[in-house]
């Protein structure tokens, strides 16, 4: 008799209950419906295609751009009891020709291949005779509105043509409304049903603050998750060399990994950090990673991104295994500034360079609003927060609620009294200026810009608010304005800061002259001094000095040694070595072996029997054999043979 969805669930992945909308992705393959889903990061994405193939129905297609994890993802497959394979360009000629065998033979249940390989057209005859879905990962790279445009996917429904008897199915973690309808037209996916989960994911603490200090405050977080998994990105190659060296020179386990590293420097970077010989990767944000460790406790954005949507799916690498992890990001409006110079070079068409200037704005406003960032990004995806809780996920949501669109100054305003208790803001870190005082700290700041008529930079323009004795300012007379000094009780970071918040709210605007950057006041911003429109300002909360403050700090970061009780430490390392030292001999990535999150369990739990471990969440069949006596060995305190 053929065993249902929710009993291979539980063989094959040793899960009791399905993610929310896992199971209706589940059985509208099975019932041979295309399909769309939108999980965020951690929400059980492979299992929607992954499953099907181990019913026995027949083979699926994985088509996915991320070449880099496919191996990974093979063998997290092989794991789970699965018939896997991969084709793609970097594939050695004997895995390439077992991949084949397999194929030809029909023992493929599963098969990854990127769109180039499948484009080529020779896989055609073997798909159409077995393929009952194809899986299309990252699908928001098939759109012009996405974050990660790729013109091959756009042939991909010419390719899935081929194989007509096949159910489709597209999954992504960020798709705004806009980039879910490209997809469902640019895949062709015919009648489908759509399945969009809440993006929130609550197991983060995302904070954003001025950026003052690039290494010092990176340094800050990284040290807060000692020993545990990191990323910091930066926006330029020389940034990424100089922060890796400095975090090196702290005694912090780094690499640096950016697209001007010689490729086998790359790989071996991203080998140990998957592989938990290094603890923090530094990358550049305009290079991709095909990082899927999951047990990244934090993500620093050192630089701003270019999009809220590549900051949902970066800073989502951080907790993928559900447990607590923290994403900060940094900003300076000179980041957005080096953004649209950057696009300006690569000639876009005047309606993708539209698409560009609405992206950079609407995450300079999530970077320096003091609203929840967690209700923030949830209105950039056209989803309530708090998340409406129903009978099962979270249901598609109607477009039109972006971060740009809702209330005044592109802030969302409908519940946003509402706090998540896991932001900066909620955690009272950052705080909104009032209403009144917001307006007249503004109103000085326009009023210098105006009064120097646009001649000068950002600089310039602190020295005058803070009242600095300056050789320019003098011979320009300006120490003479009423503007002269009139924010210095102010202080120089939240001068700075709050004329960043102006830019992104578009009452100063930067304007290229041809010897530098000059800031000036806009159309809105004249308004504003005139008392029309408003405006909203927010300033970081400075630590209070104390153990009280440090205490706090701790919390709020969420480190994963909060989750453990202090005599389980001792024990979930020794599990934490145990699981390495299998991993590097099997070369493949510790998550592949258990999660942070099963280990964690062990070591609280302390089975003494095969029976009892099969009852923690994550242990299937095919693991509990391969591995089970291991680490039941190291729970009584024995030394395992690993070989």
């Amino acid at each position: 008799m053929a065993m249902t969805p929710e009993e291979t669930l539980k063989k094959r992945w040793g899960y009791d209950s399905f993610k929310p909308l896992q199971k209706e992705a589940v059985e509208a393959a099975l019932t041979g419906r295309d399909c769309l889903v939108v999980l965020p990061t951690g929400g059980g994405k492979s299992l929607c295609y992954q499953l099907p193939a181990a019913m026995g129905k027949g083979l699926v297609l994985v088509v996915s751009p991320l070449i880099a994890l496919m191996d990974d993802q093979v063998a997290a497959a092989r794991e789970a009891g699965l018939a896997a394979d991969a084709l793609h360009s970097n594939l050695k000629s004997g895995p390439k020709r077992e991949a084949y065998r397999n194929l030809a033979s029909g023992r493929t249940e599963l098969l990854y291949a990127s769109p180039e390989r499948l484009l080529v057209g020779d896989l055609a005859g073997e798909l159409a005779a077995r393929a009952v879905l194809i899986a299309v990962d990252e699908a928001h790279c098939v759109s012009h509105w996405g974050h990660e445009f790729r013109p091959e996917y756009r042939r991909l429904a010419e390719a899935m043509e081929r194989v007509p008897k096949a159910a489709r199915m597209a999954l992504t973690a960020t798709a705004t409304p806009a980039v879910q309808e490209d997809i469902r037209v640019q895949l062709a996916l015919r009648e489908p049903a759509v399945f969009v989960g809440h993006p929130d994911r609550p197991n983060l603490i995302y904070r954003a603050f001025p950026r003052r200090d690039q290494f010092k405050q990176a340094l800050e977080i990284v040290r807060r998750h000692s020993g545990e998994g990191g990323i910091v990105y930066a926006q330029t190659r020389k940034d990424v060399e100089r922060l890796a060296a400095g975090l090196k020179e702290a005694g912090v386990s780094c690499a640096p990994y950016h697209a001007g590293l010689a490729a086998q420097e790359r790989r071996k970077a991203q080998e140990d950090f998957v592989g938990e010989r290094l603890d923090v990767i530094v990358a550049t944000i305009a290079f991709g990673m095909g990082i899927d460790r999951s047990n990244v406790r934090c993500v620093v954005h050192a630089n701003t991104p270019r999009s809220v949507e590549h900051y949902q799916q970066e800073s989502g690498r951080a907790g993928r295994d559900g447990l607590p992890a923290e994403c900060v990001l940094f900003f300076a409006a000179s980041d957005l500034a080096a953004h649209r110079y950057l696009a300006k070079k690569d000639l876009l068409s005047p309606e993708r360079e539209r698409a560009v200037e609405r992206q950079l704005r609407e995450i300079g406003r999530y970077a320096v609003a003091p609203v929840c960032r967690h209700s923030l990004l949830a209105a950039h995806f056209g989803a309530p927060y708090p998340p409406v809780k129903s009978g099962s996920a979270a249901a598609p949501v109607p477009a039109g609620n972006s971060v740009k669109e809702a209330g005044a100054g592109g802030y969302p305003q409908p519940e946003e009294a509402r706090g998540c208790g896991a932001c900066d803001v909620c955690l009272g870190e950052t705080k909104g200026l009032p209403e009144e005082e917001a307006r007249l700290t503004a109103k000085k700041a326009l009023s210098a810009a105006w009064r120097t008529e646009g001649r000068f930079g950002t600089g310039y323009i602190v020295k005058l608010l803070l009242g600095k004795e300056d050789e320019r300012i003098t011979r320009y007379g300006h120490d003479k304005l009423q503007v002269f000094g009139l924010l210095k009780d102010a202080g120089e970071a939240a001068v700075r800061s709050w004329i960043d918040q102006l830019i992104v709210q578009d009452f100063l605007e930067i304007v290229d002259d041809r010897l530098y950057p000059l800031l000036r006041i806009t159309a809105a911003g004249r308004a504003l001094c005139r008392d029309e429109g408003s405006v909203r300002l927010g300033v970081p909360v400075p630590p209070r000095a104390g153990a009280k403050s440090k205490k706090k700090v701790k919390k709020a970061g969420r480190t994963l040694a909060a989750v453990l009780r202090t005599e389980d430490e001792e024990l979930f390392e020794r599990l934490r070595t145990l699981r390495r030292s299998i991993a590097d001999k099997a070369g493949i990535p510790p998550y592949v072996i258990f999660h942070d999150s099963v280990l964690i369990e062990m070591a609280a739990s302390k089975p003494q029997t095969l029976y009892h471990l099969r009852v923690i969440k994550g242990i299937g069949e095919h693991k509990l054999e391969k591995y089970g006596r291991l680490f039941l060995d190291v729970i009584a305190g024995e030394s395992p043979a690993v070989g």
